[in-house]
């Protein structure tokens, strides 16, 4: 499961967690795929141009739920002047940006034959962007201040701003005009679609998330053992 080179250099506990992450998503993948490509039917309004559904709406949901956990590291560095909180929103960071530029673009790719367009400039879109933005924004702002401390301010600070835009692109299909469709899947509320799709969706957002924790498990080792030879 994890390559040879790195297993060598890896904490046992480390390589289970890792292994088992990996295990996991592989095949909650491949249980969503096959529930959402081969037993799901075609949209009735959409064919099956909907099934990019299976990566757009986890994508969708990982971006927000990482900036989030970002913005709560963000609150803890800032008021506990700790290490470990500043650290694991550095980790975050590049898997929350790549999770919003797949939002970005499988978007796109379903918006071409639904709306017409690639691109409309629409609520849901344009703060979707934004929350990519705000990920470019902080990996460049903490990479570009070499006093540590100063970094970890910084951007701790961006974090606190861009959080209001959460808020923003959740409510954005309800408070404003959109073409963009509501939730897909939301508690209390049937779902417009067939419940071999919505496991398929669910199982592929376990997936995502075996892959985003797998990525930030070793991401934070490597920070950690860069930092503390930085304090050595």
């Amino acid at each position: 499961m994890v390559p040879p080179m790195a297993r060598s250099a890896m904490p046992a506990r480390l390589e289970t967690a890792v292994s088992c992450l990996v295990l996991l998503g592989v095949v909650s993948a491949i249980a969503g795929l096959a529930l959402g490509l081969l037993f799901a039917p075609a949209s009735a309004q959409q064919g099956e141009t909907y099934r990019i559904i299976l990566v757009h709406v986890p994508a969708s949901w990982l971006s927000m739920l990482i900036y989030g956990v970002m913005a709560l590291c963000a609150v803890f560095a800032l008021m506990k002047d700790k290490r470990v909180p500043a650290l694991l929103a550095r980790a975050l960071a590049p898997t929350g940006a790549g999770m919003a530029a797949l939002s970005l673009g499988t978007g796109a790719l379903w918006g071409k034959p639904t709306w017409g367009a690639w691109w409309v400039w629409d609520a849901r879109v344009i703060s979707e962007l934004i929350l990519l933005l705000f990920f470019i924004g902080f990996i460049a702002l903490t990479e570009r201040i070499v006093d540590v401390r100063r970094s970890e301010q910084a951007g701790g600070i961006l974090l606190l701003a861009g959080a209001i835009n959460l808020p923003i692109i959740h409510f954005s299909v309800q408070r404003w005009p959109s073409l963009h469709q509501g939730a897909s899947i939301a508690l209390g509320k049937p779902a417009p679609m067939s419940h071999f799709m919505v496991w398929g969706v669910l199982l592929m957002g376990l997936a995502f998330s075996c892959y985003a924790a797998t990525m930030v498990l070793l991401r934070l080792r490597n920070l950690t053992m860069a930092a503390d030879h930085a304090l050595a």
